[in-house]
């Protein structure tokens, strides 16, 4: 654990997008296929536009392969966006990107659910399955029957 920065010291908040401070640890099980689930219900970004604030939760599930994500890190990771103006659907997938980067997972994905700002809500869902394995035909069928039943507005 001695690689670990952020655990058990002072918390450093940045103000822009840091995948720097995204950390990982060696996954002590890897002799089974298990699902990590974080649920984040404080995310928040800019309009890269309007510079107004997007507010979301943001659901990331993997299985991992040799490499964990660090709570903390992550937190402070999505902490991170809290200045940063990008497009909901550019969120998730960075999001996405900077963990596959950090943790070479056999599958993630990442689903966001904002809030809806001017009357609309926007929900953007990605996925990856590790190429040539069973878990790129999973990302393939989830991503195909993803959300195919409508929501209630008052759900959120």
């Amino acid at each position: 654990m001695s690689q670990l920065h952020a655990l058990g010291k002072q918390t450093e908040y940045q103000t822009d997008y840091a995948p720097e401070v995204l950390e990982s640890f060696e996954n002590k099980h890897m002799d089974n296929d298990y699902f990590v689930k974080f649920n984040c219900p404080e995310f928040t970004s800019l309009c890269p536009i309007t510079g107004q604030p997007d507010f979301a939760t943001i659901y990331i599930s993997y299985v991992p392969d040799r490499k964990m994500v660090e709570s903390k890190s992550l937190k402070l990771y999505l902490f991170s966006y809290r200045n940063h103006g990008d497009f909901h659907e550019d969120c998730c997938n960075k999001i996405m990107k900077d963990l596959i980067n950090l943790m070479e997972p056999k599958y993630i994905e990442v689903w966001g659910k904002f809030l809806p700002r001017g009357g609309i809500s926007i929900d953007p869902y990605c996925n990856y399955g590790k190429k040539g394995t069973k878990w790129e035909e999973m990302a393939y069928d989830r991503l195909a029957h993803h959300d195919m039943y409508p929501e209630k507005v008052d759900n959120r």
